[in-house]
């Protein structure tokens, strides 16, 4: 296995030698050390590195110019950022790199301490491993021209893969998130990354949440027959909304599919907008038809806590952002308890993404969270895979 290649960024020798010295116990490393952020844009020029971790607090150059700075290569590689200031601030500072494009893979308080290295290096394999296949997949992706689309959905290689929902009262799968793959016959398998933005150019969205939402009753009728009742969840583009009669569309779709309403949730992804007039009307309508709504990626972007108590969702999904942090930051770590109390207080099931780490699912388990979704458990696989994993 190839040694990661870390640039260790901090101004203090003391603090320097000691975080050196909890790296080389790891033995996964090779170091590399820069006194100050000017001496590590120097040696990001001559040299490439899996990871960054700098100090905020230096001289002359302070921690949050060399992020801007090091916002100007071409690919900046992740950066860990550590230091003693105030939670407040750390979240400043990385919210700057990752507006800057930078990849923030972990922010810790000084004094630093062993498990947090450890912790941190498993991060860091992770995002390797992911880099590295997205970065094949994308290198082999195909050009998605809209005939080459159009080919590809009226062939059917455009497949719904599944991933599973995890409760943590009994440890069973009890859900399932279904996401699209293009099983491309050059290419391989290949993520929505490489092919969502030319599907949504090319006005294909509702052709392919058609087709995806009738593998996934298919593949529901399939579970079924091995006496599991499998809840799916189809993301829905918000602007389909201002069709309206796209509510009575769906349920005349989902029994003509054999599929019923209770075991359909719809995740409203905001991507794009409905007006408000029709976006609420349709929500209305698809509850009292019986579909389950959830609020996709509650914690980022535009979720809003008025849209949450203003749309009559049965589900709650709480980022992965907030997920992954929530061992290392108290604050962060507080704002998910009460997302999760406000999601129960709202009649809500609450489901957590990107869980990683065992001590996230105990964490989880502890605050009473439903449902968790991320690799720890799976990522999405195929319908024969997921029939196994029942």
């Amino acid at each position: 296995m190839r040694l990661h290649q870390i640039l260790v960024v901090e101004d203090q020798p003391f603090q320097r030698e000691y975080l050196l010295e909890l790296f080389r116990e790891e033995g996964t490393v090779e170091l590399h050390v820069a006194e100050d952020g000017n001496d590590a844009l120097r040696q990001l020029e001559l040299g490439s590195f899996d990871l960054v971790v700098s100090d905020l607090m230096m001289p002359g150059l302070d921690g949050v110019q060399f992020i801007q700075q090091l916002a100007n290569h071409v690919e900046p590689p992740p950066l860990v950022i550590m230091s003693s200031v105030s939670p407040q601030l750390m979240d400043s500072a990385c919210l700057a790199a990752r507006a800057h494009g930078i990849t923030v893979l972990e922010q810790i308080t000084k004094p630093v301490k062993a498990h947090g290295v450890r912790r941190l290096l498993d991060k860091l394999m992770l995002h390797r491993q992911r880099s590295e296949a997205q970065g094949s997949t994308e290198r082999s992706s195909p050009l998605t021209s809209v005939s080459s689309l159009e080919k590809a959905l009226a062939a059917g290689e455009f497949k719904a893969w599944f991933q599973p929902k995890y409760s943590l009262a009994d440890g069973r799968i009890v859900a399932a998130e279904a996401l699209v793959r293009w099983l491309h016959p050059q290419h391989g398998v290949l993520r929505p990354s490489s092919f969502m933005d030319a599907i949504s150019a090319a006005n294909m969205d509702e052709a392919l949440f058609w087709e995806i939402l009738r593998q996934a009753i298919e593949a529901q009728r399939e579970w079924a027959q091995q006496g599991a009742r499998v809840k799916v969840a189809v993301n829905l583009p918000t602007h389909l909304l201002e069709n309206r009669n796209l509510p009575d569309e769906m349920a005349g779709f989902v029994a003509r599919h054999g599929g019923t309403p209770a075991n359909t949730v719809f995740e409203l992804l905001e991507s794009t907008t409905a007006q408000a007039a029709d976006y609420y009307a349709a929500t209305c309508r698809l509850r009292m038809m019986g579909f389950g709504l959830a609020q996709d990626d509650f914690g980022q972007g535009y979720s809003s806590l008025y849209n949450l108590v203003s749309t009559p969702f049965t589900e709650l999904k709480i980022d992965r952002t907030l997920v992954g942090g929530c061992m290392d930051d108290e604050r962060l770590a507080a704002a998910l308890e009460s997302m999760i109390k406000l999601g129960h207080q709202l009649g809500l099931e609450v489901v957590a993404e990107g869980v990683e780490h065992a001590d996230e699912l105990d964490f989880l388990r502890r605050l009473n969270c439903d449902l968790a979704q991320g690799y720890l458990i799976s990522e999405a696989v195929a319908p024969a895979a997921f029939s196994r994993m029942l």
